[in-house]
């Protein structure tokens, strides 16, 4: 496969991937905004959401004040956001013709009609109980088209890398959603792992579509030591840092046995892998929950890098 190609699935399934997260982390920052009693306690909320996007200096660039219809629309809308919901789906569509031929008729109809509606979107309709709808629907959208691709597409390498961009992306998000609790809103260590309040707890759940799995595996309240295991060690959640950082090494040995050779990204994906497994709760609240979140953050971001060098992404 060309490396041009190779990189347009790669960044096809990111682009997805992140519209999709970009939907959960405002649909956080929104609910959190909704609920704070004290002044000044919504736009710190939103803007927490957008330190954990990393786009936070590029609003402030923009805007001089964090409100939920300037900060929607900016994480939404806004086309000179590369990380808006838009900027996602444009870039998703525009990856998804340069490789036309290399995925299926049900992935580009999916992706294809999903910009097309959102592009027509008018971001003065869009509020209150609309809003909530709208992340909604791009969540969906989303899922239809992950859909698509496992459903349809052949497990080749064109698979593989689509496979490695979606999970790289994941991981991403899951470790800023956890960095956004942690970090941002609690910024003194004091408060890490001691009683969080139950509904900040069930948003940061909801944005990661595993507050129901979480009960299920725990059934007493909720505990930020069971909150953090489930969402980084817990390799049956389908997001969990683990789970993605596994599923990243599986897709590159496949890329392994179809090419027939062993590229520097294998070992940038091993050492993620190991970053995850050969640890516990007790030695990452020791080392510090951030600093942990952080250097995954920057070992995930490796392997992106050293995907494009190995197989030529430029």
């Amino acid at each position: 496969m060309l490396g041009r190609t190779a990189a347009n699935l790669f960044w096809l399934s990111r682009y997805v991937e992140r519209a999709e997260n970009m939907a959960r982390l405002f649909d956080v920052g929104y609910r959190m905004s909704l609920t704070s009693r004290r002044e000044g306690g919504a736009a710190e909320h939103l803007i927490s959401m957008m330190q954990a996007a990393e786009v936070d200096e590029a609003f402030a660039e923009k805007h001089k004040v964090a409100d939920i219809e300037t900060v929607a629309h900016f994480m939404l809308f806004d086309q000179e956001n590369p990380s808006s919901v838009y900027s996602c789906l444009e870039a998703a569509r525009t990856n998804a013709r340069s490789v036309r031929t290399a995925i299926t008729t049900d992935m580009w109809e999916s992706l294809n009609e999903a910009w097309l509606e959102y592009s027509q979107i008018k971001p003065r309709d869009v509020r209150g109980a609309k809003l909530l709808g709208l992340l909604q629907w791009v969540k969906q959208r989303s899922h239809e088209f992950r859909g698509a691709l496992l459903g349809t597409i052949l497990r080749d390498d064109g698979f593989s890398f689509l496979q490695a961009g979606n999970f790289v992306e994941r991981a991403d998000n899951t470790a800023r959603i956890l960095d956004m609790k942690y970090y941002v809103l609690l910024p003194r260590t004091s408060l890490v792992g001691g009683d969080i309040d139950i509904q900040q707890w069930t948003l940061i759940l909801r944005a990661a579509s595993a507050n129901r799995a979480y009960r299920h595996v725990y059934h007493d309240r909720y505990r930020a030591d069971n909150i953090a295991d489930f969402l980084i060690l817990r390799p049956e959640m389908p997001r969990s840092l683990v789970h993605c950082a596994r599923n990243m090494q599986q897709n590159l040995e496949s890329l392994t046995r179809m090419y027939g050779r062993t590229d520097s990204c294998h070992s940038v994906v091993d050492d993620l892998v190991s970053m995850v497994e050969n640890t516990d709760m007790d030695q990452i609240f020791a080392h510090g929950l951030h600093e942990f979140l952080t250097e995954f953050i920057t070992r995930n971001n490796r392997v992106t890098d050293a995907l494009s060098e190995s197989y030529n992404f430029y």
